[in-house]
C-alpha cells in the first residue's frame, strides 16, 4: 500500500477554517491588544473603580469589554499591582501579599463601634432592610447616629422605600463596601461555616440557624420597594430643595 493510502483524514469544516482564520487574524489581535491598552489607561487614571458600562462608552465600538478586562487581569495577576473586579467595576489594587509594604503609608481610619459593625453586617446580609427590621434582628434600638456613620463611610446607601405604611427607607451596601472588604460581589460574603471557622459565630448555634443569602444584584429594587424620587431625596436631606419663583 502507498503512503498516501495510510494517511489519516482529519475532518475540517468551513466553520473550523473561519474560526482558525479569525483567531490568527493579525489585524484582530492588534485591535484587541490596543483595546486592552486603552482599558488599562482608563482604569489606571481613574480615582474610583470604573464600570464596564463606562469602559464600553470610551472604548472603540465592537470591543469585547469582558474579554479585554479578563486579558488585562491575567497580565497583572503576577505583578505587584493586580486588576480586581469590584461589583461591575474594575480597579487596580496592591497585590494582597505585598499589602504590608503600604502599612506605614496607610491612613488609620477610626474603628467602627460594635453597634455600627452589627448594623453593617445586618444590612450586608439582609438587604434591602429598613431601620425597624434592623432593630428587630438586633433586638435593640438603632440610633440615627449609627446609620449616619455608615452612610458617611459610603459603605451603605439609601436605596428605596418599602411599600408599607409610612414608606420606610430601605438600606443596602455600595461598591465601596465591596472594595474595602475585597469582595468581587456581595454573594462573596462568608457563609456560616466560614464565620464559624473565623470565630465570629459560636460552634453551638441552633440547628435551624442560617445565614441569609444576599441578592445577586444588590442594585435591583425588589417587588416591595419603590425607587427614591427627588421629593424623597429632598425630605431625606440628600437633595437641595428647588427654589420656585413666585
Amino acid at each position: 500500500m502507498s503512503e498516501s493510502s495510510n494517511a489519516s483524514v482529519i475532518p475540517f469544516t468551513v466553520e473550523d477554517e473561519e474560526e482558525a482564520v479569525s483567531v490568527k487574524n493579525p489585524a484582530e489581535r492588534l485591535h484587541q491588544a490596543e483595546a486592552v491598552r486603552m482599558a488599562e489607561a482608563i482604569v489606571f487614571a481613574s480615582a474610583e473603580p470604573v464600570t464596564e458600562k463606562q469602559l464600553a462608552q470610551r472604548l472603540p465600538d465592537g470591543v469585547d469589554v469582558a474579554a479585554a478586562m479578563a486579558e488585562l487581569q491575567d497580565i497583572y495577576s503576577r505583578r505587584g499591582v493586580n486588576l480586581v473586579r469590584v461589583g461591575d467595576s474594575w480597579a487596580f489594587r496592591t497585590a494582597g501579599d505585598l499589602a504590608f509594604l503600604m502599612s506605614r503609608d496607610s491612613i488609620q481610619q477610626k474603628k467602627l463601634s460594635r453597634a455600627a459593625l452589627e448594623v453593617l453586617a445586618i444590612i450586608a446580609y439582609h438587604q434591602p432592610v429598613t431601620r425597624a427590621e434592623i432593630e428587630d434582628i438586633r433586638g435593640v434600638e438603632t440610633s440615627k447616629g449609627t446609620l449616619d456613620t455608615l452612610l458617611e463611610t459610603e459603605w451603605i446607601r439609601m436605596r428605596g422605600r418599602r411599600k408599607t405604611p409610612g414608606r420606610p427607607v430601605t438600606y443596602g451596601t455600595t461598591d465601596k463596601f465591596l472594595d474595602h472588604f475585597a469582595l468581587e460581589e456581595i454573594r462573596d460574603l462568608p457563609g456560616i461555616e466560614e464565620l464559624k471557622g473565623a470565630g465570629l459565630l459560636s460552634t453551638r448555634m441552633p440547628a435551624n440557624f442560617s445565614v441569609p443569602l444576599p441578592p445577586a444584584d444588590p442594585d435591583e429594587l425588589t417587588e416591595d420597594e419603590d425607587p427614591l424620587t427627588d421629593i424623597d431625596l429632598e425630605e431625606l436631606g440628600l437633595l437641595t430643595p428647588r427654589v420656585t419663583e413666585e
